[in-house]
């Protein structure tokens, strides 16, 4: 139970201190926010409209997918579905789903990658237990039964394991959930101006306290999936070293219990930190209005002591600070700069023309004869066009070309796949804010006046450029704004990592310089990393400044302000997102009925990528299950349906992984008997062609007639029997003459059981 204690104690350590920090964040974050709203302030005002909850009454895919089931070695098809939470949902088949039935299992895409081949997946399972390789020809107990898999990757929870018949499906599956991902990954919530502020500075201050400083791969879904990434961060290479060592057996076989003990760990201590999490933000709320009311009353004195006191440590630090942005910060702005700016604005551009291509094929079709009809079939297409992952898919692709080659290192910056994640979540929002206005502008347009034809195209184009030149000033607003983001984030963590020996132990005695009463409210911490933070903001404005008024990649300058030439358009922003279909007719052929969620009828609910169509070929018999025999099964012989297995939710459970039982069925004389039940010693056991190391032998003697078949079930019924390996017992079944069966379990690595 060692491994247990350990996850214990390290979850209530770390859930301990990151509970302290966030309490004092809290604060801070709630006066920073008072402050805010009081004082007011904010950037350029967006000029495209946003809608608030764009994907209502629709859910993103559904269709076929082949899953590998671990307990048989067998593919069975699955109908899954995503709905507009982006979390992946497998049924037994479609008709389980449209009545409404409890999926067969719902996957939360946060912390995964998606991949497309099993080459990846190796290598990345390669990494999680040292010194065991596999190979491709032997992945870790998969077969795949097409040559087009699907796999769902986490570094602690359990793996997913699909495939599809056609590259075709392939692509677009992929597409489906790498958008699951990216959605999932991006759990924080940036309406909640108080919560989520204390709840990464927290998290940073936590890891900076341990050491890593820098951006973190694993800030990834809601809340208590962060907080289990952060136990699993310093728990999981403490258990790989205990538990590692003691896995045996084939690699294969040490792979795969390594995983069920990974994931087994990682539910429990995510139920840990769920339950923990929630009770501490239960606690801050309650303490708000107090705090709240003390802010409004004492708003003046706060700002007054904290610029005091932020004077004090900026005449201390800021010497050391310039100094240090001169020496080694300074010669690579403009190359991390660049290093941004390439292929996030390429994303963009491409963002722009995939939208204006939409719009090319809705003009051209109106023109041919369409008409409203068909206007507003397709307009139903371009309204979610934005949370179409295969149509944006050639979008994300630019910007998935980010390279920070020879800076990472430098900056202590993991991967640049932070980066990455955030611009294509920005692309995506964009997107969605120039269809929606140019939604609303025809909309309005088309209610003023009867128009068809030429006249109908021309209303279209108008609507077009206006809202491409919105997006123009949009985009470029929203990369500026990105670009300094990701510097502050490169370069801040670095800058703090360098100046925290020299600077820390000079900290503390600036906190007696604050009353009492502000003491909640203004941190000598939170004031250091802000005095670091003015010293390169210069920096950066300017870098990105320079950037604009060169006019590369199409960035307008600070001082252009785009008059609004649409007065009364923020006043469109208020109305729901327009019904097409409803209103201007239009089939519905991507539609999904289910009773889950009412579309905009009552059963009905809109799906946003169409379904696939193979060519030649019927629909996929969702009742079918392909079997993929492994090693262990080429011989002749199906091996009957078996749950799939669980990862350990137990102490036994898992002690068993470690040091498995292996149940061997001996018939032996009464000369064998003696033996077998005083003279057996743990050693060395060569079976199914492998030596392998026997530390305990428990025996269980039975005597059954030699004419009854008890013999022949009596393996299966052990088999089935939970056997303790820790004490050596002798049972009889009675003074009947026959054969003597010897039960012998082995505590020893894996074998399966066989007949001797």
């Amino acid at each position: 139970s060692g491994q247990v204690v350990l996850r214990h104690a390290r979850a209530r350590q770390v859930m301990g201190e990151f509970g302290h920090v966030y309490k004092e964040q809290y604060a801070v974050a709630l006066f920073n926010s008072v402050r805010f709203e009081i004082e007011g302030g904010g950037g350029p005002q967006s000029q495209l409209l946003h809608r608030k909850n764009p994907l209502e009454d629709h859910s993103i895919f559904s269709g076929g997918l082949f899953q590998y089931l671990e307990g048989n070695k067998k593919w069975r098809n699955r109908f899954v579905f995503v709905a507009d939470t982006y979390d992946v949902s497998f049924y037994e088949n479609k008709v389980a789903h449209e009545r409404g039935l409890h999926p067969k299992g719902t996957i939360n895409c946060a912390g995964y990658k998606a991949l497309t081949s099993m080459e990846e997946y190796l290598d990345l399972v390669s990494t999680s237990l040292p010194g065991v390789k596999a190979k491709v020809g032997s992945g870790p107990f998969v077969k795949g039964a097409t040559q087009f898999p699907l796999i769902l990757w986490h570094p602690y929870a359990r793996h997913h394991y699909f495939c599809v018949l056609t590259e075709k499906e392939q692509t677009k599956w992929h597409a489906v959930l790498q958008d699951c991902v990216r959605h999932s990954n991006n759990g924080l919530s940036e309406e909640c101006r108080v919560q989520t502020p204390a709840f990464t500075d927290a998290v940073r201050l936590h890891r900076q306290a341990q050491g890593h400083y820098g951006t973190w791969d694993m800030m990834c879904g809601g809340p208590p999936q962060i907080l289990a990434n952060l136990v699993m961060e310093t728990l999981y290479p403490e258990l790989r070293n205990l538990i590692g060592p003691r896995l045996k057996g084939k690699i294969k076989q040490r792979q795969r219990n390594w995983m069920l003990i990974s994931e087994a760990v990682y539910k429990q201590v995510l139920s840990q930190t769920q339950a923990q999490y929630e009770a501490l933000v239960q606690a801050c709320e309650v303490e708000t209005p107090r705090l709240d009311a003390a802010l409004r009353t004492d708003m003046d004195q706060i700002i007054t002591s904290k610029e005091h006191v932020s004077g004090k440590i900026r005449a201390l630090v800021l010497p050391r600070a310039e100094q240090l942005l001169r020496r080694s910060v300074q010669p690579y702005v403009s190359s991390i700069l660049e290093a941004l700016m390439e292929p996030t604005s390429r994303g963009f551009s491409e963002v722009r023309d995939v939208f204006f291509r939409e719009l090319v094929e809705v003009s051209k079709n109106t023109l041919n004869g369409g008409g409203k009809d068909k206007l507003g079939e397709h307009m139903e297409k371009i309204s979610m066009l934005a949370f179409h992952p295969v149509k944006m898919q050639s979008c994300y692709e630019k910007v998935e070309q980010l390279s920070l080659e020879g800076l990472q290192q430098r900056f202590d910056v993991s991967s640049p796949s932070v980066f990455v994640q955030r611009a294509q979540i920005l692309m995506r929002e964009q997107m969605d804010n120039a269809v929606y206005t140019f939604e609303q502008l025809l909309h309005q347009s088309l209610e003023e006046k009867d128009q068809r034809g030429e006249n109908l195209c021309k209303t279209i184009q108008c609507c077009q450029d206006r809202v491409l030149k919105k997006y123009d000033y949009d985009s470029s607003t929203v990369r500026k704004k990105f670009f300094r983001e990701a510097l502050l984030q490169i370069i801040i963590p670095y800058m703090l990592k360098q100046l925290a020996p020299s600077c820390h132990p000079d900290l503390p005695p600036f906190q007696e310089l604050i009353f009492e009463d502000f003491s909640r409210f203004i941190l000598v911490e939170n004031m250091f990393e802000e005095v670091v933070l003015q010293s390169v903001t210069k920096d950066i404005m300017m870098a990105v400044k320079e950037a604009a008024v060169q006019k590369r990649h199409n960035l307008y300058r600070d001082s252009m302000i785009l008059t609004n030439s649409d007065p009364d358009l923020h006043l469109l922003g208020e109305s729901p997102s327009v019904d097409w279909a409803a209103q201007f007719g239009g089939g519905d052929e991507e539609s999904d009925e289910s009773p889950e969620g009412c579309g905009r009828s009552k059963w009905r609910r809109r799906q946003v990528v169409s379904m696939i169509k193979l060519d030649g070929m019927g629909p996929l018999p969702y009742e079918s299950c392909l079997e993929v025999p492994g090693e262990e099964e080429e011989e002749e012989g199906a091996t009957p349906m078996e749950p799939e297995p669980n990862s350990p939710d137990n102490v036994q459970e898992i002690r068993y992984l470690i040091n498995p039982v292996v149940e061997m069925v001996v018939p032996a004389s009464e000369e064998d008997l003696a033996v077998l039940t005083n003279g057996t010693e743990p050693g060395m056991l060569t079976l199914e062609g492998e030596e392998e190391e026997v530390t305990l032998i428990t025996t269980v003697v039975e005597e059954v007639h030699r004419k009854s078949l008890q013999w022949k079930s009596a393996p299966q019924e052990v088999s089935k029997q939970s056997i303790t390996p820790y004490s050596l017992s002798t049972v009889s079944s009675g003074p009947t003459k026959g054969i003597n069966q010897v039960y012998i379990c082995l505590f020893s690595p894996l074998f399966k059981m066989r007949e001797i």
